[in-house]
């Protein structure tokens, strides 16, 4: 028994001592700036260097098709880098699927889930829209003329609003959803009464709903947020559920024991206080999981949305 117990604590401190010697850590983005990959970037950049975990940190951006041309450009030119990581999630899982990508989450090599955030449909403050019914007549009345601005096509943005024009009795392709790479985009436009909706998660929106600039229409939660006073979709008798998850992955073709290191580290962090009070503030669900665990999961999520694509009439496949 003793063995083993020092067998499991030496392989434990070789994984550990093995991430702990670098000094540096490389994160893509694979989305503009102000979009929910890039929050997730900083704030693990901000946590891990807060925490002490790696000294130096740098965070990239790479927009375009729903974080598939960032995809790409990843598995291409960090093959065996253990400081290279990029962050994803359901988005990607749905861009890869919609863009026909040549490049896949298989390419990489998972880390964990880091955190969980339902979406949210807001209006300008002075829409005449106030709440899911009058959404719902209006897309009804005439689908082209409500205009939908969120993520990239066939992302989480993207799946919700086809979900909830299917709930009000729309067919969902004939949706006029007008995708764009960065959240900042998107809330200019909403802002600049460019678009009828915007729809996104809810760290996006936050500061202008607080401010009072836009109002909830409603959130893709089975049950209201503490972090948000707004009514869900499903109190408001539309059946529309739907959780944006973000990941983290490193490189292909890194070794195992590097692959235990960084999920070390990236463990610990998603433990600390302060990733906590980040997510917190964010509005974030701390949904950590990684290993084989993760990896099930993950081959589950793209299992299941190839299938609502492929329903929902937004595949390109």
């Amino acid at each position: 028994m003793k063995k083993l117990v020092l067998a499991a604590a030496v392989a434990f401190l070789s994984a550990t001592s093995a991430f702990a010697q670098m000094s540096e850590l490389k994160i893509m983005a694979p989305a503009g700036p102000g979009g929910g990959w890039d929050q997730t970037a900083r704030s693990i950049q901000g946590t891990l260097q807060k925490e002490k975990l790696v000294s130096n940190i740098q965070v990239e951006n790479v927009t375009g098709a729903g974080g598939t041309i960032g995809l790409q450009q990843f598995v291409n030119n960090s093959k065996g880098d253990a400081t290279a990581t990029i962050v994803g999630g359901y988005v990607m899982v749905g861009a890869i699927i919609a863009n026909a990508s040549p490049v896949t989450l298989a390419d990489v090599t998972p880390i964990a889930r880091l955190t969980g955030e339902y979406v949210v449909v807001v209006v300008p403050a002075a829409s005449e829209i106030q709440d899911a019914k009058q959404l719902a007549e209006a897309v009804k009345a005439d689908p082209g003329s409500v205009t939908w601005a969120g993520g990239s096509a066939g992302g989480a943005d993207h799946i919700a609003a086809g979900l909830f024009v299917k709930a009000a009795g729309v067919a969902p392709e004939e949706i006029n959803y007008i995708p764009y790479s960065g959240g900042g985009e998107a809330l200019a436009a909403l802002l600049g009464n460019q678009v009828t909706v915007g729809i996104s998660g809810y760290s996006e929106f936050a500061s202008q709903i607080e401010a009072g600039a836009l109002r909830v229409i409603g959130v893709t939660a089975p049950e209201r947020q503490a972090y948000l006073d707004a009514p869900t979709f499903v109190e408001q008798g539309f059946d529309v559920d739907l959780q944006n998850w973000r990941m983290i992955a490193a490189a292909p073709g890194i070794t195992d024991e590097e692959r235990e290191g960084l999920t070390t580290t990236i463990r610990t962090m998603a433990e600390s206080d302060a990733w906590n009070q980040e997510l917190e503030t964010k509005g974030w669900v701390n949904t950590y999981l990684d290993g084989d665990e993760f990896q099930t999961y993950l081959d589950g999520q793209i299992e299941q949305t190839a299938a609502i694509l492929s329903e929902l009439g937004i595949s390109q496949e």
